[in-house]
């Protein structure tokens, strides 16, 4: 690319993310999207907007080669909002590829099996992670971004912020879930900065301490299955 049309790159990726940020995107959304222009540009050495037709097909067709559906699906928009938004112009994103839709039931492990995870997770962080995930039916990124004061003892529930859509709701707090989170805090309490507040008043909340614990490593732990424990262990988590 010519160093002209770097500066012009530059220029109008500046433009994509704060055009992002004032949709309100979430941050993974922001990241995606971005990822999504960057590739497409290491791709062809050049500027999107000086893509035809033609180019776009040959590469989604490539990239459907060598990336899952929902990636390319994820680019899709990605370029699509970036032409909308920064180019002005219209994105004939139909001509280009259209993902197939694929509608899946999704596996529901009935408690029996779900206890035998719990009961079969060897490290105690693991167990009340998981143990607080089924019970309280959340999502991966809503547990792991779980913090103290989101739970509400008193009245057994939980206040999850920003799930899904970003939005705000309230779920049931187990007592065995209360009691392992009890028990998790008293032999590890986690502090970390709560960022959401700017400098020089960031302030230092109290999470639940799972950490250090990544969403790929939380990911594998609720895909992998268990495995064999060298001796029975009980369920329910003592305190």
């Amino acid at each position: 690319m010519r160093k002209s049309d770097e500066i012009i790159f530059n220029t109008n990726y500046q433009k994509l993310l704060k055009c992002l940020k004032l949709q309100g995107k979430a941050d993974n959304t922001i990241a995606f999207y971005s990822r999504a222009l960057r590739r497409v540009v290491a791709h062809f050495d050049d500027l999107p907007e000086t893509l035809t037709l033609d180019n776009l097909k040959d590469y989604f067709s490539a990239l459907v080669e060598s990336h899952s559906w929902s990636t390319v699906k994820i680019d899709r928009f990605g370029l699509q909002f970036y032409w909308r938004h920064v180019l002005k112009k219209d994105w004939q994103w139909i001509e280009i590829v259209k993902p197939p839709k694929v509608k899946t039931i999704p596996d529901i492990l009935p408690p029996s099996e779900i206890k035998h995870l719990i009961a079969a997770t060897c490290k105690l962080r693991y167990r009340v992670f998981l143990l607080v995930t089924y019970s309280m039916g959340l999502r991966l990124e809503e547990v792991l971004t779980l913090q103290v004061g989101d739970i509400d003892s008193e009245c057994r529930r939980g206040y999850i912020r920003r799930g899904k859509d970003h939005k705000h709701r309230l779920v049931p707090l187990p007592d065995l879930s209360l009691k392992a989170l009890r028990e998790r805090w008293l032999k590890h309490r986690h502090l970390v900065l709560d960022t959401r507040h700017q400098a020089p008043q960031k302030a230092v909340i109290a999470a639940i301490p799972w950490a250090p614990f990544s969403r790929a490593r939380a990911s594998k732990l609720l895909s992998m299955p268990p495995r064999a424990n060298t001796g029975p262990r009980d369920f329910s988590v003592k305190v």
